[in-house]
């Protein structure tokens, strides 16, 4: 295992100190310029290292960090350059998948995401979130578990039944509100977006292990298909960063990291982001190295990334830029006076004039200084350069360190079930045998005696008695809505 990553050689090797790895970095560039073989690079570096890592996969050329390379003789040209000797190798992988297609299914539960995230994917309004976080608190309040889409589905729509009684304690509930969120829920469950909620919920420890060798696994969620709904990506990736801050312990600055995690396409957390969850990626960000996590953001222009958090980025890795529109100007000149400046050359420039495999490098010194910025000529990968196979996946994905931990879903009872139960406990008495056909019943049953009614504890409905009436209500509309269509049917027979 070596002691730092090599990224490439400027006028000297230039390293990502393990020791200071934890103080995040950015990788950036245009499309097409290297990023993603930076990210393999600094991934399996990182690997090799025993450091486990996470990344997500936009395009499925990362997957060939799994595979075994075969360098071309253009690759192995620039490793000669280098005075470089390659050694081809694969990297521990572990494949994960949202929709459970190209890797093992990752789950979080409705409760674990929070009304936050939730309000941030679905596309809520203030109001529509406010609305939402008192549905949370109700639901806690009754004991009842969010542990997927139908449990909100039924405490939501407990909140459009007994909103009076809820708007008392918790503030205003607008049922036509709550009727917006159960439609953007089924936008999401149309996109796919049901099959991140749910249980067997991930452990964050699945995601910190290292291989019989000392290796660190790199987890690579597939997000080929999960960036058709950006939300929905940037919404899970900043769950799973909150996660790892709020349940790892302090550990300062380790001799190296205990986990990097690689945000790609990261603009999109912040597109259009309220201040609240700003602040919170920015809290974060600040805090989350001190738990040993480092974060790097690939992206394609640094000015996608707000100052507060830009700031904090001490690692970086800065490939081409284009400067055609006011826009891409306003970039260049953001990412060059982001370096500590080389007296050799003009850093604007120098960006404009990178070659496809070359960057910009600052990284932390011993010190924690960023170091005088280089232009790098980036080394070639020893694992796959581009996907591995459907099959070569399968193979891999069957010798799993998590292989039937997470494939298949569970449904304990909860929040859904519990209503359920209830609303068919309190139908069962009223319900009299069934004896002959609808159209002939039969003998009448015996009135049975009335009992004394029970005094109420409280006149304000709880969650299972509103969810209930709303059934049996339900139940009594369809019921006579099938009745008039058989009647009116015998009737246009005749």
């Amino acid at each position: 295992m070596t002691d730092d990553v090599l990224i490439g050689f400027s006028e000297q090797p230039e390293f990502l100190r393990l020791d200071r790895a934890n103080r995040h970095g950015l990788v950036a560039g245009a499309t097409g310029t290297g990023k993603t073989v930076t990210l393999q690079i600094l991934a399996q570096g990182l690997s090799d290292a025993g450091v486990p890592v996470f990344a997500a996969d936009v395009k499925g050329d990362l997957s060939g960090i799994a595979a075994i390379g075969a360098p071309n003789e253009k690759m192995l040209a620039r490793a000669a350059s280098m005075n470089l000797t390659l050694n081809p190798a694969a990297a521990p992988t572990v494949f994960w998948d949202l929709f459970g297609e190209q890797g093992h299914p990752i789950r979080a539960t409705v409760s674990e995401m929070g009304p936050l995230l939730i309000s941030r994917m679905l596309e809520l309004n203030d109001v529509q979130e406010g609305v939402l976080t008192v549905v949370f608190r109700a639901a806690d309040d009754e004991g009842l578990l969010l542990l997927d889409l139908k449990d909100l589905q039924a405490a939501l729509t407990f909140a459009s039944d007994n909103a009076s009684a809820l708007g008392a304690k918790y503030g205003n509930v607008s049922p036509a509100t709550v009727a917006t969120i159960q439609r953007k829920l089924l936008v999401l469950e149309d996109q796919g977006g049901a099959g991140l909620f749910g249980e067997p919920a991930l452990q964050l420890s699945d995601l910190m292990r290292t291989d019989g060798s000392g290796r660190g696994y790199v987890n690579i969620l597939a997000a080929n298909k999960l960036i058709a709904s950006p939300r929905l990506y940037a919404t899970f990736l900043l769950w799973l960063m909150s996660e790892l801050f709020e349940e790892l312990p302090e550990v300062g600055d380790p001799e190296k990291p205990r986990l990097a995690f690689f945000f790609d396409e990261a603009h999109l957390l912040f597109r259009d982001a309220p201040k609240p969850l700003l602040e919170k990626v920015e809290q974060v960000v600040r805090l989350i190295r001190s738990k040993g996590v480092g974060v790097y953001f690939v992206t394609q222009n640094p000015a996608d990334i707000p100052e507060a958090v830009l700031g904090q980025l001490g690692n970086r890795i800065q490939h081409a830029l284009r400067a055609y529109t006011p826009t891409e100007q306003k970039g260049l000149k953001a990412a060059s006076n982001s370096f500590r400046a080389n007296p050799k050359f003009e850093t604007a420039e120098a960006i404009q004039g990178l070659g496809v495999g070359e960057a910009l490098v600052s990284v932390l010194d011993e010190r924690g200084a960023p170091t005088v910025v280089q232009k790098t000529l980036v080394r070639p990968p020893v694992s796959r350069l581009g996907p591995i196979t459907a099959a070569e996946r399968t193979a891999i994905m069957a010798q799993s360190p998590v292989r039937g931990l997470y494939d298949t879903a569970q449904d304990r009872e909860s929040a859904f079930e519990k209503l359920q139960a209830r609303a068919a406990a309190a139908q069962a008495p009223a319900e009299a045998p069934a004896s002959g056909s609808p159209w002939n019943p039969g003998p009448a049953p015996a009135p049975r005696p009335k009992a004394a009614p029970k005094p109420r504890a409280s006149n304000r409905q709880s969650m299972g008695e509103a969810f209930t009436k709303s059934l049996l209500r339900q139940a009594g509309s369809t019921i006579a809505r099938e009745l008039m269509r058989g009647i009116m049917g015998g009737l246009k027979k005749r």
